[in-house]
Order: C-alpha cells, then sequence, then structure tokens
C-alpha cells in the first residue's frame, strides 16, 4: 500500500530553519573545493535513523555539456544515519524516481558508488547535477527498468569531516538508511515497505556487500529481495597490496585518509614533505578520474619518512586491528547475493571476490558467483550490469535465486 510518511512536527520545526540555510547543495561542483561551503547537518538529530533532515529538488545529467537530461525526478537529500561508532551523523544522497513504471509497488535500488574520491566536489550527488558522474549510465539503467534509485553520499562526502572510504560499518549503514530516507520523503510517493535491493560495485560493492550483512540486525523491516555486489574489497589487506605502486596507486591513499579519519588517528607522522602534500591533494582537491591521472603508479614507500611502505604498518598496531574490522565474509546477509568480479580484474584480485563468495556460502547464505574476463577492474562494471539487471527483475518477480554454492 502506497503512503507517504511525515516527519514528526517537532523534529521538522527543529530542523527546517537550520537545513534550509545550512544545506548548500546548489553549490556548483565543478567549482574549486575552497570555494565551496559543505553542506552542515542541522545541530539535533532526527527522531530516527533514515529520518529526512531536508531536502529539494534537483536534476541528472549525463553528461558535462548538460545536453542529455534524464526523465526522472530528482531530489537532493540529508538525512540520519550513525558512524561505525553509533554515532549520530547526518550525510546527503539523491532519491531518482523514473517517469514511468511497470510496478505497481515501485521497487526501490539502493546504488552504492564506488570510489569518488574524498573532495567535497566528489560527492555524487553534486556530479549528478553536474553530468560528470561516471556511474551515470549504470544508474540510468536501473531507472530504465522502472525502479526508483537512492546514491547516497557515504559519511563526509559533501558534509563535514573527512570521507571515511572503506569504513565498513559506515558505508553500510549510510545504505541501508538511503532506503529508509526514500522510503520517508514526502514529496516522493514511494511505497513505504515496498520492495528493495541494493547494488555497488568496487567501493560500492563492499558498501552492499556492508549493507546486506547488517540489514538483519540494523534494518530489518527493509523487504530486501536481493543484493547486487561487483568486485568488492573484502579483504584489505589483499587489496591494499594490490593497489600499492599500482596505477591505482591513489586508492589506496584515499583509504589511508579515510579509515584514519574513521578511527582517529593522525596520518603526519608517518608523511614526509611530499607524502602530506600528496595526501591532502588528494583529500581536498582530486575527484577519481583526476586523482588517476595526476598520481598515477602512486607508490606510499615515497610518501613515509622512513622509506617503507605504508602496507607494512597495516600489519601492526593500531592498524592491523583496524583492517581485521574491515573484512567481509564474517556476517551472513539473509538474502540472496549475486557476486560479480573479473579474472582480469587490475585493482581487487578476483580470488577476493571467490573468497567472500565462499564465506557466504558457508555461512548459509543463497550466492551466485558470476565470473567474466573483462579486462581492467572499471570496464568489468559493464559485466555486472549485464549479469546483476536480469538477475534483479527475477527477484522482483519472486523467481528463487540461483546459487553457485
Amino acid at each position: 500500500m502506497l503512503r507517504r510518511r511525515t516527519l514528526n512536527r517537532r523534529a521538522v520545526a527543529a530542523f527546517t530553519a537550520a537545513a534550509s540555510a545550512a544545506l548548500a547543495l546548489t553549490v556548483p561542483s565543478g567549482a574549486a573545493s575552497a570555494d565551496q561551503p559543505r553542506a552542515q547537518p542541522p545541530t539535533s538529530p532526527a527522531a530516527g535513523n533514515g529520518d529526512v533532515l531536508s531536502s529539494e529538488s534537483g536534476v541528472f545529467y549525463l553528461d558535462p555539456l548538460k545536453a542529455f537530461k534524464v526523465k526522472a525526478t530528482v531530489h537532493r537529500i540529508m538525512y540520519r544515519t550513525t558512524d561505525r561508532t553509533g554515532k549520530v551523523i547526518a550525510v546527503t544522497g539523491t532519491v531518482l524516481n523514473p517517469a514511468t513504471s511497470p510496478y505497481g509497488q515501485r521497487p526501490i535500488v539502493a546504488f552504492a558508488p564506488g570510489t569518488q574520491g574524498l573532495a567535497d566536489k566528489c560527492a555524487p550527488s553534486r556530479q549528478l547535477a553536474e553530468g560528470t558522474e561516471y556511474e551515470a549510465l549504470p544508474i540510468k539503467r536501473l531507472l530504465d527498468q522502472g525502479y526508483a534509485v537512492v546514491v547516497t553520499d557515504y559519511q563526509g562526502l559533501g558534509t563535514p569531516g573527512v570521507h571515511t572510504y572503506m569504513t565498513r560499518e559506515a558505508q553500510g549503514r549510510a545504505v541501508l538508511d538511503s532506503v529508509r530516507a526514500a522510503q520517508r520523503l514526502d514529496t516522493v510517493d514511494l511505497p513505504d515497505a515496498g520492495p528493495v535491493a541494493l547494488y555497488g560495485y568496487s567501493q560500492g560493492g563492499g558498501a552492499t556487500a556492508s549493507a546486506a550483512e547488517l540489514a538483519p540486525v540494523y534494518a530489518p523491516e527493509l523487504k530486501i529481495r536481493g543484493a547486487v555486489v561487483g568486485a568488492p574489497p573484502a579483504d584489505m589487506n589483499k587489496v591494499a597490496e594490490s593497489m600499492d605502486g599500482s596505477v591505482y596507486g591513489a586508492f589506496f591513499n584515499y583509504a589511508l585518509s579515510g579509515l584514519a579519519a574513521a578511527y582517529g588517528i593522525d596520518i603526519d607522522p608517518y608523511l614526509n614533505a611530499r607524502g602530506k602534500r600528496v595526501t591532502n591533494d588528494l583529500r581536498d582537491n582530486l575527484c577519481t578520474t583526476q586523482a588517476l591521472a595526476t598520481y598515477p603508479f602512486l607508490n606510499s614507500r615515497f610518501l613515509t619518512t622512513d622509506g617503507r611502505p605504508l602496507t607494512e604498518r597495516l600489519k601492526r598496531a593500531p592498524w592491523d586491528a583496524i583492517v581485521a574490522d574491515q573484512q567481509l565474509g564474517r556476517r551472513k546477509p539473509a538474502v540472496p547475493v549475486l557476486l560479480s568480479h573479473s579474472a582480469l580484474d587490475d585493482v581487487i584480485p578476483q580470488q577476493v571476490g571467490k573468497n567472500l563468495a565462499a564465506d557466504w556460502c558457508r555461512r548459509g547464505t543463497t550466492v551466485k558467483f558470476a565470473g567474466n574476463f573483462v579486462p581492467g577492474h572499471i570496464a568489468a562494471t559493464e559485466a555486472t550490469g549485464a549479469e546483476g539487471l536480469p538477475w534483479l527483475a527475477d527477484r522482483f518477480a519472486g523467481k528463487p535465486a540461483p546459487s553457485t554454492c
């Protein structure tokens, strides 16, 4: 049954003035980071996780020239979630509703974005509006199926603080609470208790996997039909060793900054002058494509005071415990999973995905592991979509999920 949820009036009164003045969602994403005010959350938390703190109409372009506008209603939102410690925080995101849908009770797909960068201008809610979001096509394809889509910006990406990149719990909670927010958004008539799915690739694959693992306890009321998990960075030790010094070396630096922010660690003492300069540049200025072009083959041993790679520190306290905390596969998703991963992935070894699938199988989850031979991490996202869209359609149709366990 379709109905609109209305926030508690006291909560609305507390948030309206602060949110409308401070949300700052209309700042152009092409401007320099230093010129962009961050979206400031209201001073008081809403009543529950997933509550919408503020919203405004938006737009979704496929290209930076803004020649191709996607036919969907777009709302940019700020909503309540919690960080890895359980502290209440506000994050931003985007709710997209297609113009038409074959579904009477329209499904909602939580799209967990892949690596965007750490700078505020990299937030998907800004890049969708500017036509610079590199995952625009996968999002549009979900809309074309008649699904509503909600895209989280994650913690600190467009809101105060450093984006806690690769932090398992914070990312998973942000994804689940984005669904709650889409269901509760008054200006979009989506079912409060309708069918839901999770979808993500790379960082988004890890966030989706985390959300699937957390959902039975954190969001048991959500009617999740399945999760599409593409190339998940399920084992940080193996992923870090693969990335450091590779063409994707900037991603390892992102992870160092993101985990340090999440766990309150000052990384400056580890870094030499160049290390601090590069880290600050990646944190404050460069989105993914710019970072890869500016710092290809970035090797952490040239950034440290002692000349040793930062991957060595991951094996010692306090980093060993932090890395262990990000491990996926130790909890059982209660929904079917499609796990897609290329054997030719040059960022996240396919064995990492295979190990995660095996861990979930041992715990009793219905998993289909879909390997492919698409060359390269970026290109393989297309294989995930090609396999994932019909798999999602079957889950929403109530068909039994296939298993390779």
